[in-house]
């Protein structure tokens, strides 16, 4: 079986939804993973704040899961914040999220002074691949402005998505890891699955939207990764340079037997 896969940190939502909208139109994914995803449903909040709500509407996904990391407080309300995973294969089974560092917190506000302590989860469903179990992990990693750091909840984070893939086949990895790849973590969970773009690309950030006089290591930092067992097959993938947030997508087309 063939499928394409991306995997996206939206940006709050989608700040750049409808650039966002147009690209998953024009790339037509089975599975999308994505990061920062609110899941509002009140229909007077902007776009941005129903992400899973405007995408369920616009495209065939006939599935998805979410999985909230904390409830934020917004001036416009407060509104959750987390991963999700939109399918065109349906999804068989859910997993609680499983939390890297920090336990849910139900009252988060985003400032820089907090962003060591934002809770990040690995999300993890199971889909069915026309008769064969696709599991499927998504997460974003700790944050770190040091992305080679070995922190203890770094290591935690690696420890976490090793124990969960570990016995398990037709494993498919992805999200904002908030890490370098010569990061101790990456490269324990590398040990069991095969790094989709290891060594090709310069950065994954969408430098056009970045500080990049107060913070140019912007420009050389390789942050959102996808993995696979190594029993699936990639036959293409790239990392369009495309303004659809602050990071840029990772596309992959894998064939499973």
């Amino acid at each position: 079986m063939k499928l394409k896969v991306i995997s996206l940190n939206i940006w709050h939502g989608g700040r750049l939804l409808d650039a966002a909208l147009d690209f998953i139109t024009k790339e037509q994914p089975d599975l999308l993973l994505m990061q920062e995803v609110y899941n509002e449903h009140d229909q007077s909040l902007e776009a941005r704040f129903r992400t899973i709500d405007v995408l369920m509407d616009q495209f065939d996904f006939v599935d998805f899961d979410f999985a909230p990391a904390m409830l934020e407080l917004l001036p416009e309300e407060k509104i959750e914040q987390g991963n999700a995973i939109l399918s065109k294969l349906p999804i068989t089974q859910r997993y609680e999220p499983i939390f890297f560092n920090e336990p849910y917190n139900d009252h988060y506000i985003d400032v820089r002074e907090n962003f060591p302590k934002a809770p990040r989860n690995l999300q993890h469903v199971t889909v069915d691949a026309e008769g064969m179990a696709l599991e499927v992990y998504n997460f974003q990693g700790v944050w770190d402005l040091d992305g080679d750091n070995n922190s203890p909840k770094r290591q935690r984070m690696g420890e976490v998505i090793i124990e969960a893939i570990q016995g398990r086949e037709n494993i498919i990895l992805g999200g904002d890891t908030n890490a370098l790849p010569a990061a101790q973590a990456i490269k324990n969970i590398e040990q069991y699955l095969i790094s989709v773009f290891k060594g090709e690309l310069t950065t994954t950030f969408n430098v056009s939207r970045k500080d990049m006089v107060k913070f140019p290591g912007y420009g050389t930092s390789v942050v959102d990764m996808l993995f696979s067992s190594p029993n699936i097959k990639v036959i293409e993938h790239y990392c369009p340079a495309v303004d659809v947030s602050d990071h840029l997508p990772l596309v992959a087309i894998l064939t499973i037997s």
